[in-house]
Parts: structure tokens; sequence; C-alpha cells
């Protein structure tokens, strides 16, 4: 029987112009992740391919409405209702308008497949590794996401630049913490109305962004789009897993499940499409690898968003009696980082974000034996696990003192309609 061949992978007529701009380049930056796909064919097939390059065109109709609604009545009259909704339940917005009500109904009403006690596990493994997954969050699923150009125009149009690396970094850290905090998702916790404030804004800044003549929609699809956020959600699960091994920190395949699992739902809840929801860590890796073909290759954004980002430990909260001393763990913890990103991305990933490709990867060749060591040596242990969990969760909460010193974020700060 004679095999099928393929279409080569690139861009398609009628669809945003990003998709498989540059499917060569893109295959180099993803060889590690089809090395880790492994026992099948890694490469979308034609109706994969353009399904993908559709979701490009495709944002949040629920929450679009909601957001089409609020701008058309006002930010400073609508946000208190969109609050109020938020904190007491729609229940308690008296003749609340019908694109609120359909809003609410579809953020409170959880999956048939949603398992609790999954969400719980999920939680705590992320728990686990304390400060390593946050630097892989950083290091890895950040950094090397700034080499997809086409998602970054968004930040760029936004002002993301301007705003500065260190409040972004220490924002989105906040949020991951708290959806990861356990019985963070139930309906009134700090992760649930975090996420859906996020997919709000989402939606505000999708109708700002497209609003723009500096907007090219044939080219780049739709701002905040299902692939974008698709990605995005990825490398929350897939990166944080992968990561956190090649760091040293063991995960089982029970951990695995917890943490897509928790992620499945953080990302259905922030308004990505049930379709481009995985179950398992493989399907999420072949996923990713396909995401990875679609985006357009690293351009000036990237390297601009990729030396904010490295001089983000700069400005830092360390705490430290004297404020020369804060300056040299500044450096330190920026040299560290590069480091970490040297691991990661390699010398090509590195050039292509204006990186300087020459620094070692030292740090984690020197801290990768003694975390995994101690990592197995306390799962040896009566009680180790629930030690690490503990450990690691204090980690991170620590760490938002670092990130914030004595401010506070402001997640609920909506984006206004101009522009």
């Amino acid at each position: 029987m004679q095999r099928s061949v393929k279409q080569p992978l690139g861009p398609l007529p009628g669809l945003p112009r990003r998709h498989g701009a540059d499917v060569p380049a893109a295959r180099r930056t993803g060889r590690t992740l089809r090395w880790l796909i492994r026992g099948q064919d890694p490469d979308p097939s034609p109706e994969q391919w353009r399904a993908l390059g559709e979701s490009l065109t495709r944002g949040d109709p629920p929450a679009d409405r909601l957001a089409a609604w609020m701008r058309a009545h006002g930010l400073g009259t609508t946000q208190p209702l969109f609050e109020q909704a938020l904190n007491l339940g729609i229940s308690e917005v008296p003749d609340a308008p019908p694109e609120l009500r359909e809003f609410f109904a579809t953020v409170e009403s959880i999956p048939d497949w949603v398992q609790p006690k999954l969400l719980l596990a999920g939680a705590k493994a992320c728990h686990l590794s304390g400060l390593t997954g946050l630097q892989v969050l950083r290091d890895a699923a950040l950094m090397a996401g700034y080499q997809a150009s086409a998602i970054n125009r968004t930040l760029v149009l936004t002002g993301s630049l301007a705003k500065g690396a260190q409040r972004r970094v220490a924002e989105t850290t906040k949020w991951w913490i708290d959806c990861t905090t356990c019985g963070g998702l139930s309906r009134f916790a700090p992760g649930f109305k975090s996420t859906v404030r996020v997919r709000l804004m989402h939606a505000l800044v999708r109708q700002r962004v497209q609003a723009m003549p500096e907007w090219d929609a044939p080219s780049l699809g739709l701002p905040v789009n299902q692939g974008d956020m698709q990605a995005t959600y990825l490398g929350f699960s897939v990166v944080f897993l992968f990561g956190q091994r090649v760091m040293g920190v063991p995960l089982s395949r029970d951990e695995s499940e917890a943490v897509m699992h928790l992620w499945r739902y953080i990302a259905w809840l922030i308004g990505v499409d049930e379709s481009l929801l995985l179950d398992t860590e493989m399907q999420g890796r072949v996923a990713l690898y396909h995401n990875l073909l679609s985006q357009a290759p690293a351009d000036d954004s990237s390297i601009a968003l990729a030396r904010a980002l490295a001089d983000e430990p700069l400005s830092r909260h360390y705490g430290n009696a004297l404020p020369w001393f804060d300056r040299v763990q500044g450096r330190y913890e920026k040299a560290k980082h590069l480091s970490i990103c040297r691991y990661f991305l390699g010398g090509r990933g590195m050039r292509a974000l204006g990186l300087p490709a020459g620094v070692l990867p030292w740090y984690p060749v020197m801290m990768v034996p003694f975390t995994a060591l101690r990592h197995r040596l306390m799962r040896l242990l009566p009680g180790g696990r629930q030690a690490l969990v503990r450990q690691g969760r204090a980690a991170q909460q620590d760490y938002l003192a670092v990130l914030f010193g004595s401010g506070e974020p402001d997640i609920a700060r909506l984006p206004q309609p101009h522009g």
C-alpha cells in the first residue's frame, strides 16, 4: 500500500501570512521538542495545519461581546458592574445586561471534565520545585516565547515595552501564584477572579489593537487570538513540566497529568477554545510543536523584549540594608538568568533574541546535580514530598516581595478603550 505524501507546510491562501512564514527556521527552533515527540509523526496533517491557521483569526465570543458592550457604555460605568458580578455573583447585579449575564454564565459553568482532586494535585505539583519552576517559566517559556514575533506585535502596540519588563514579570508571577494556590480556582478565590479579569482584559486589548491603523490583519490575523492563547497556555504547562526535569526536578506521570489538568482548566477559564486544550503532556508537546511551526520568526520586537527581560533583575527589590549591595545582587541575578536562558535556548536562540551567545550555562550546570539529588533524597524520606511542597510554596510566596517590594499588583486595572 502506497503511503500518502503530506503537502509541504507553509502559508495558506486566505489565512494570515504569518502562519508558517518560515517553517525551516521554526523547525530549527523546535528541534529539541521534536525529539521529545517519540513514536509518532510530529508534523501536522493538512487538516490540522489549516485549523491552526484559522485559529489565528478567532477570538473569544462571550468576552468579546462583553468588551464591546463595556466600551460602548464607558468603562467608568460598566467596570463597577463587572467587578460587582465578579466579587458577589451575577445574581447580585440587578437588571444585568445580557452580555454580562452570558459572560458569567460561561465562566461559572464548570466543565464536566474538571476533577477537583486533580486540580488540587496539580497545584501541589506546581509548588514542588519552588523557585526552579519560576525560573523555568521566566527563562524558558517567556524568554523563548519572544522569538514568536507576531505575538510580540500586540505587546508593542499596547505599550508593554514602556510599561517595563519588571512590572510584567511581577504581575504575571502574582497571577500564577493565585492560580496555583490550593483552592485558588474556586468561584470567589483570587486565582479565579484574576483569571476572569485577564480574560476581559484580553478582549478589550483585542478590540483596541484591532482598530489601530498599525495593525496588519491580513498578515497577523486577530490580536490575542486562539492560536496565540494556546501557545501561552502550553508554555505554562508543557514547557513548565519539561523545563523542571531539565533543571533537575523529577516529576512523576501522575504529577504531569495533574499539572496538565490544572492548566487545561485555567486555559478554559481564560477563554481558550476546548478544541485547543490537551489532556496529556505528550499531546501538549505535539500541539506546541505544531503551534511553533506556525509562528513567525524573531524580529526587532523580539530583541527589544528579550533585552528588557534580561535587564529585569536590575529593578527588583532585594531589601538589602546597603543600596550598593542591591546593585551587586541585581547584576548577579541578571547573569544567573542569562545562564539559564543559554541552557534552554542555545547559542542560536540567544543570537536570535539579541542576547550574548557567549554566555555559559554555568548556573544550571552547577545546580542541576544538587537539585536532582536533593529532590530524590527528599522523596525517599517519610513526609519528604510534603516538605518539598511546603518549602517550594514558601519560596514562591517570598519571591513576590522581591518583585513588588512594598507595592501591590493591580491586576484589576483594565486598559482604556482609546487608540
